[in-house]
């Protein structure tokens, strides 16, 4: 066989191949965008609909409070002065549209597909921890999420008392279940 037929042949699988094994959207997989887009169009007033450069300048503003994975999703969109990509219309105009948020992430999958990379952290049940059998870096994020800050934590039973004393105004539920079993 002649050289160049195998190496089409060749070009012609390779590119079969990836096309099988591309990324495909799945709305389950997109969790922040679903939620933060969701509750963005929550929030917007009905007349808002009207004026894409409204529904822009409204979630310009939102991205500017935004923290955590919101935040990184607002970075990946544009929403954000440091954003590299300005693909902020990508998500402006379906809204304006009325489009569904599954739908409007499904668009944004498909400029950027690092937006349905993004999950969320999951949320620990304080009923059921165990602090004694926990790791450190476990104790850290509860006590970030709660937006404290452990001055002069060395060790971990410094971590896990600042979390039990501070447990009844974040997580009244699980002080009082720890309470009843005398562990706190």
């Amino acid at each position: 066989m002649d050289k160049s037929v195998v190496f089409c042949i060749i070009v012609i699988l390779t590119t079969f191949l990836n096309i099988i094994h591309a990324k495909k959207y799945d709305p389950s997989n997109c969790e922040v965008c679903i939620k933060f887009v969701g509750s963005f169009i929550q929030s917007l007033e009905p007349d808002d609909f009207q004026s894409p450069q409204k529904i822009k300048d409204a979630f310009m503003k939102r991205c500017e409070t935004s923290v955590g994975k919101d935040n990184s999703f607002c970075y990946y969109v544009g929403g954000l002065k440091t954003s590299a990509a300005k693909t902020v219309n990508t998500l402006v105009d379906p809204i304006s549209w009325k489009m569904p948020v599954e739908k409007i992430c499904e668009k944004l999958f498909k400029v950027d597909s690092q937006i349905c990379d993004l999950r969320y952290e999951k949320v620990v049940d304080l009923k059921e921890f165990n602090f004694e059998k926990s790791k450190v870096r476990d104790l850290k994020k509860i006590i970030e999420r709660w937006g404290l800050e452990c001055r002069g934590c060395t060790e971990k039973r410094d971590y896990i008392s600042l979390i039990k004393s501070n447990m009844q105004k974040h997580d009244p539920e699980a002080a009082a279940f720890l309470q009843a079993r005398g562990e706190l």
